[in-house]
């Protein structure tokens, strides 16, 4: 038996090592970047598992994504460091995962982290048992207060690791009843109006009246939620809802969650005035914030919400569009050089290095750079409109606008040798939701030139990711392959069902709903919805509803596709189900479950526009 032992630790380097390479050939660029690592990391699968499960190790689970600037640093101070590396390595089995290709998983263990410790983000650093129940989690810690919390959880793993393992397990089912019992609370069902007032008086509680958004701290565009208010109008206190919309699409579009100079948004900004991003950009972003625009424009008549779409989604045809098809993930918040956003800075220096002393007068009315009042690099704001500066010069704004464009044509070209690293993965729910923004662009006013994008990307869709049985979340390469989440196939259908809206195009339609009746069947049963049709941890959560987050609920779309389906009646008949049960937890807490509010409350505003009906498939 000890030769046997002696064998399997020789042999343990040679296992992670191998793992470890299958790192550096991952379809994830977040990965990639992790497998120069001293620590020997595991992709998440079934083999860390078993490997935990025969080792006896516990499991380190370190979950993040490419654009994400506390994980770069935390691999810089940490996952570089070779005693931190020499610790985990001896200790754990860690597994690396990005978060965008495992969004289930990643799921269930954020939902963990933030019932245990009131908050929780990414990086996500979580610690399971070898059975695969988490024990305790934490987000981004500077390194010695990491490797503190590496050593004193061995020592506890050690001396009371039976313990521990009973602590988690019954923690799990305690995790899971409380999942259960969010969604049976209400005991009467109101009615659509009730629930209406519901969802607007909570959005109004906490909106900020100075600033727009919501909250008091980090200002998250919440696109779901201020969706819903469009389409939900507002009821008796319309007049209050449209100025509170307005005032937050103004802020957003002016202030420093939007790059003035090429477009296109930032995740969000770490002030709750707008004005200083975290400097990541997200194609789910901007695909959400190009359709709340659109539909902005339409709701409150405003066209310059119209432009403000149109200007995103030229920035993502322009920058993020893939050499190969489809559109690329993310920008990383980190230039080249580690810099936060340095891609994006600029100083007075430069400036006057690019533009002539008048010239640079008009530039510095048109833009406001706040930062160098303190002698820093700072992002334009939006300064003087372009209407207000062709007064002030007494030309005409046709002429102003020739000016605007030439001076920004200058600054991009400056900053193009300074691009932010890309995460060039294309994940199908990404795209679908883009998809559904080029879609609905094409068809409004002036937004012709979105059709053939949108064309081209409905195509590519349909020939890389779908196989004919099966979704792909991302292009397979080699023996990698990932099959689709929930929200892949959510959002693909999505974004088909608009393409075949506006262009007729039968084929969408078909895969369309192909998707939806593999939706119901892969991803929903009794229990309620899963993110992913295999749960290789025990509770990961099935639920009747999901909430929204950053992301519309995926479940949510599929329920609202399936009500708009004329055939087969069996999708209607499953919605309409999915509706009565998902009911209560909706009731309880509307704001959180602002998608499905809006099947509830308003079922005919599910769509943006109303586009052209489906020709039949």
């Amino acid at each position: 038996m000890k030769r046997l032992l002696c064998l399997a630790l020789l042999l343990f380097p040679l296992a992670a090592g191998a793992l470890q390479s299958r790192l550096s050939h991952s379809l994830s660029p977040y990965l990639r970047m992790h497998a120069e690592d001293p620590v020997q990391w595991r992709p998440w699968g079934r083999e860390a598992l078993e490997e935990a499960r025969r080792t006896g190790k516990p499991i380190y689970i370190s979950s993040g994504y490419f654009a994400c600037y506390w994980c770069h640093v935390m691999q810089r101070e940490s996952y570089r460091n070779p005693e931190v590396a020499r610790l985990l390595n001896q200790w754990f089995v860690p597994v690396k995962v990005d978060r965008e290709l495992n969004p289930a998983l990643d799921e269930h263990l954020i939902d963990f982290v933030e019932r245990t410790r009131g908050s929780a983000g990414w990086p996500l650093n979580v610690f399971l048992t070898p059975e695969g129940y988490p024990m305790a989690g934490m987000t981004y810690l500077p390194r010695d207060q990491f490797e503190q919390v590496l050593r004193r959880f061995h020592a506890l793993w050690e001396k009371q690791g039976d313990l521990l393992r009973g602590l988690a397990r019954k923690g799990l089912d305690e995790l899971v009843s409380a999942r259960k019992r969010e969604g049976g609370g209400a005991s009467e069902t109101v009615d659509a109006a009730r629930l209406r007032r519901r969802f607007v008086d909570a959005a109004l509680r906490r909106a900020d009246g100075l600033d727009g958004g919501f909250g008091q701290q980090s200002r998250f565009p919440m696109a779901v939620q201020l969706r819903a208010l469009l389409a939900l109008k507002g009821g008796e206190r319309k007049k209050e809802v449209e100025e509170f919309l307005r005032l937050t699409l103004r802020r957003m579009a002016q202030g420093g969650l939007r790059d003035q100079i090429a477009g296109g948004f930032f995740r969000y900004t770490v002030d709750p005035q707008w004005t200083t991003p975290h400097y990541e950009k997200m194609l789910y972003t901007q695909a959400l914030l190009a359709l709340l625009y659109l539909q902005a424009a339409e709701a409150l008549h405003r066209p310059a919400f119209r432009e403000v779409a149109f200007d995103t989604l030229d920035f993502v045809v322009r920058e993020m569009r893939s050499g190969e098809g489809g559109y690329v993930a993310s920008f990383s918040a980190v230039d080249a050089e580690g810099v936060e956003g340095g891609g994006y800075l600029w100083s007075r220096g430069e400036l006057e290095s690019l533009f002539p002393p008048e010239t640079l007068k008009q530039v510095l009315r048109h833009w406001r750079f706040p930062r160098w009042r303190s002698g820093e690099p700072s992002l334009p704001l939006a300064g003087k409109s372009l209407a207000e500066m062709a007064a002030d010069l007494g030309v005409s704004q046709e002429e102003m606008k020739k000016r605007a464009a030439l001076w920004r044509q200058r600054l991009l070209q400056a900053r193009a040798r300074r691009r932010p690293p890309v995460d060039d993965k294309r994940l199908a729910g990404w795209n679908g939701l883009l998809l559904a923004a080029l879609s609905e662009a094409s068809a409004a006013p002036g937004g012709q030139r979105f059709r053939g994008p949108a064309k081209a990307l409905a195509g590519y869709l349909m020939r890389v990711h779908w196989t004919g049985k099966r979704l792909l979340r991302v292009p397979s390469r080699g023996e990698e392959i990932v099959p689709g989440s929930l929200e892949d196939y959510a959002y693909v259908a999505w974004g088909l069902e608009r393409w075949a809206a506006v262009s007729g195009d039968a084929a969408a339609g078909r895969l369309e709903r192909e998707l939806l009746g593999s939706a119901w069947r892969l991803f929903h049963d009794a229990a309620g919805w899963r993110g992913a049709s295999e749960s290789l941890l025990p509770g990961m959560p099935a639920a009747p509803a999901q909430e929204d987050g950053a992301l519309p609920s995926p479940a949510a779309v599929v329920v609202g596709l399936s009500l708009r389906e004329k055939e087969p009646s069996m999708l209607r008949q499953e919605a309409r189900k999915a509706l009565r049960l998902a009911r209560p937890r909706v009731q309880s807490t509307p704001f959180w479950y602002a998608s499905w509010v809006v099947l509830l409350a308003a079922p005919e505003e599910v769509g943006s526009f109303k586009t052209p009906g489906r020709p039949a498939g």
